[in-house]
C-alpha cells in the first residue's frame, strides 16, 4: 500500500519524510487554505522538496468540466507534468476526467462517498479513486467496510484505477485497509505518527538501551571503538 501525506505544511511534510516511508503528498483547497499562502507557491514548494519521482495530488476548483480540465491544466503546467489532479466525482467531473484522460492526464476522482460514484469514475478513465473513511462513517454508514466494497468492484470489474483511501480519524482504520491490501493510503501527520505511538514500544527501546549502557559503560556499539 502506497502511504501519502495528506496536508501542505512543508516543515511537517519534511519532518515526515525524514522518519517515514513515504510515496507522496495529498492537498485540496482546504488543506490549502489552512498554510495561508498561495495555493501554487504551497505546491510548488511541494514539488521542489518531495522531487518529480513522488507523487503529488492537487484539485481542480471549477463546477464545470471544461472549467475543470483548465485547472487541470494549469496545475500540471505549474506544478508538474506528474501532477494527480483530484476531480470531483459529480456528473461534470465524470465528463471532465474522460476528457483529461484522452489528453493523458492523470486524474483522481475525489469526494467519493458511495462505491457508485467510485466505479463511474473509474469508468470514465480515473487513475485513483478518494472515498472519504471518516466522513463516510459520520453519515452512519461503515467507511473501511465502504471501502473495501470498492476494492472489491474495481478488481472484479477489471478496473485500471486504484483506491487513495483519505479521511481518517485513527491508525486502526489505516491498518484494516493495508490488511485489506488497499492500492493507497493518505493521512495526516498525526495519523500517521500514531502508527507507532506506543508507550509498550518506547519502553521496550529504552530497557535495551538501559541493560546496554550497563553491561558497557556506552551508550552504542560504535562507542566501543
Amino acid at each position: 500500500m502506497k502511504l501519502l501525506i495528506d496536508d501542505a505544511h512543508i516543515e511537517d511534510i519534511k519532518r515526515i519524510y525524514d522518519q517515514y516511508p513515504v510515496d507522496g503528498v495529498t492537498t485540496n483547497p482546504t488543506i490549502l487554505a489552512k498554510t495561508g499562502r498561495n495555493p501554487l507557491d504551497t505546491l510548488r514548494e511541494i514539488r521542489s522538496f518531495i522531487g518529480s519521482d513522488q507523487l503529488l495530488f492537487a484539485q481542480a476548483i471549477a463546477k464545470d468540466a471544461r472549467g475543470m480540465a483548465r485547472d487541470a491544466h494549469c496545475i500540471t503546467e505549474l506544478v508538474g507534468e506528474g501532477t494527480i489532479v483530484k476531480i470531483p466525482s459529480i456528473p461534470e467531473g465524470f465528463k471532465a476526467i474522460a476528457m483529461l484522460k484522452k489528453e493523458g492526464i492523470r486524474t483522481c476522482g475525489t469526494v467519493v462517498y458511495t462505491p457508485m460514484q467510485a466505479f463511474l469514475a473509474a469508468k470514465a478513465g480515473a487513475s485513483y479513486v478518494a472515498p472519504y473513511v471518516n466522513r463516510i462513517d459520520n453519515m452512519g454508514y461503515d467507511g473501511v467496510k465502504v471501502v473495501k466494497e470498492i476494492q472489491d468492484m474495481l478488481e472484479n470489474s477489471g478496473m485500471d484505477c486504484e483506491v487513495l483511501a483519505a479521511s481518517f480519524k485513527n491508525s486502526q482504520q489505516v491498518m484494516e485497509l493495508a490488511e485489506y491490501g488497499i492500492g493507497a493510503a493518505t493521512a495526516a501527520p498525526s495519523v500517521i505518527e500514531a502508527f507507532v505511538k506506543n508507550p509498550a514500544i518506547d519502553g521496550a527501546v529504552s530497557d535495551f538501551l538501559n541493560d546496554f549502557i550497563n553491561l558497557t559503560g556506552k551508550t552504542s556499539f560504535s562507542d566501543l571503538f
